[in-house]
């Protein structure tokens, strides 16, 4: 996926890179992305999962098809990664995962990373972004009945990592 925006002014700042691409994603409509309903993917097209790292927050985003990235609110970033078997075939698990819970998604225009001590699902949708707000303490202690969609996320990540310690 390519997403360009006329309207945006690049950033200046490393640390306002993944901010800016994050805020750039949960505003890219599916025809923007191109991304259309299939069997596949009839509701969601893209996950961005938002948790807190030490001071900073990271955000897991996978598209259905295969592209995935890792922003966060500091200087790391991994942008990219369909080139690679295995992050596209990770980035399309969160995304056909996250159907399962669309309907404990709620349809929102705040766009805002979550209150400490909270993990934030996101799924853009052929009808608009919806999130799902958890804690930490109940993903990290893998009681949420978010913690498989939160691990496949994870796996995204883990993915993105190894690829780019391979280059």
């Amino acid at each position: 996926m390519v997403v360009t925006s006329v309207a945006q002014e690049p950033t200046k700042e490393p640390k306002d890179a993944g901010p800016g691409l994050r805020n750039m994603f949960l505003n890219t409509s599916a025809e923007q992305a191109p991304i259309h309903p299939s069997k596949e993917y009839p509701r969601v097209w893209g996950v961005a999962v938002d948790w807190p790292i030490g001071e900073h927050i990271a955000t897991i985003v996978s598209l259905a098809d295969g592209s995935a990235s890792v922003y966060t609110t500091g200087t790391f970033g991994i942008i990219g990664g369909i080139g690679h078997e295995t992050v596209r075939t990770a980035a399309k698990k969160v995304v056909k995962d996250a159907d399962r819970y669309f309907d404990d998604s709620t349809p929102t225009q705040d766009f805002s990373y979550p209150s400490p001590g909270h993990v934030r699902f996101f799924f853009t949708t052929f009808s608009g972004v919806r999130v799902i707000d958890t804690e930490w303490a109940s993903l990290s202690g893998r009681r949420s009945k978010y913690f498989a969609l939160f691990d496949a996320a994870q796996d995204v990540l883990t993915q993105l990592s190894m690829v780019t310690e391979t280059r």
